[in-house]
């Protein structure tokens, strides 16, 4: 009998935590969507991997919405039972707080070894392939890859360029250009440009066509203007870079030996993950605990508090590591520690543990 209401309560928080997580996936991602488009869209990611980095993004989103899920999920079950007057009657069953912890406690490890695969292995692994697919992409740039109604710098020849469009096949249409000559402005304004053969010192060509250019000096009424059918400058286009591999993309075994601060921050940050959901987990079932009837959403605001300060203290004691504020021992478990203990105390003082103590 106490094996069917455990396995009931599993079932109320595992539909719950499923449901839960993937509310809160569908939402970030699609707010990640948009950024992820404007990456394509200034080149900074090859256009044709938008779905593998939305891909990559989501795993790297689901090490962080675990924990919080689960927590939810916890508490909006439990709460239901309270509400509803199940929890009195499993409780009339045998079915106290420890038995409570023993069902969800197989789900929680299942959920926190998931975690901490993604959050350790998975996650750097996604965050390099990303930083190599926008590499790849700065290093192909071209002229198809600007984007229409924007003025573009063309790398270090003090030129800017605007296309009212850009074609199918890499040409700009409606072009204007202004660079700078020493002490001369050159204004170029054609019906068509596009990218022509390189030069013998591998610089880029500009072509344009059916235009005129304006050469003169700023604030003299002498201007000179010529038509062209055709016409070329030198460009280039701006380059991002080397994307710098920062700690968050290292390897563990990068990590686990270094020295560095910053290092040893993301490796106790990472380790995290895990614990905190089993932290949460443990906070969860009194902070689920109302009154039969109450309202089920009673215990969701106190848990967000709980959650909010709980992820800002880690954050504050990664900083504190990164910073050499305290010593890397220390490190970000004495937040665990501190909400580990709270969460004991808290089951203790709800079921009278302590006064059945004073008691005997």
């Amino acid at each position: 009998m106490a094996r069917i209401l455990q396995n009931y309560v599993l079932r109320e928080t595992a539909q719950t935590w499923f449901v839960t997580t993937l509310v809160l996936l569908v939402i970030l991602v699609t707010y990640q969507f948009t950024e992820v488009l404007g990456d394509a869209a200034s080149a900074k990611l090859p256009r044709d991997a938008i779905f593998r980095v939305l891909g990559l993004t989501s795993i790297q989103l689901l090490a962080v919405l675990t924990p919080i899920s689960l927590f939810l999920s916890i508490l909006l079950a439990l709460g239901r039972l309270y509400r509803d007057s199940e929890m009195a009657a499993l409780m009339a069953c045998g079915i106290g707080p420890a038995r409570l912890y023993r069902s969800l406690l197989g789900f929680a490890l299942l959920l926190a070894a998931g975690v901490g695969w993604l959050a350790i292995v998975v996650s750097p692994a996604a965050t390099r392939s990303i930083q190599s697919m926008a590499a790849a992409a700065q290093a192909s740039v071209g002229l198809d890859m600007l984007e229409a109604g924007r003025f573009v710098s063309l790398g270090d020849t003090g030129a800017v360029l605007y296309a009212g469009a850009v074609n199918r096949d890499g040409s700009l249409a409606d072009v204007f250009v202004q660079r700078r000559d020493g002490d001369k402005v050159q204004l170029i304004v054609a019906q068509r440009a596009w990218e022509g053969e390189r030069e013998a010192d591998g610089r880029r060509v500009l072509r344009f066509a059916d235009g005129r250019r304006y050469e003169g000096k700023p604030g003299s009424p002498r201007f000179n203007v010529m038509r062209f059918a055709e016409h070329g400058i030198p460009y280039e286009l701006p380059t991002f870079g080397p994307p710098v591999r920062g700690p968050e993309a290292k390897p563990l075994g990068e990590l686990w030996g270094s020295a560095d601060l910053a290092d040893q921050a993301e490796l106790q940050w990472r380790l995290s993950s895990p614990l905190t959901l089993l932290m949460l987990t443990l906070l969860a079932v009194p902070l689920s605990r109302s009154a039969p009837r109450q309202g089920r959403y009673t215990g969701i605001v106190a848990g967000v508090f709980v959650y909010l300060i709980y992820v800002n203290l880690l954050s504050i004691a990664r900083v504190w590591v990164e910073q050499g504020t305290i010593s890397p021992r220390v490190g970000v478990w004495w937040v665990h520690l501190l909400w580990g203990s709270a969460g004991l105390l808290m089951v203790a003082y709800q079921h009278g543990w302590p006064r059945r103590a004073l008691a005997r």
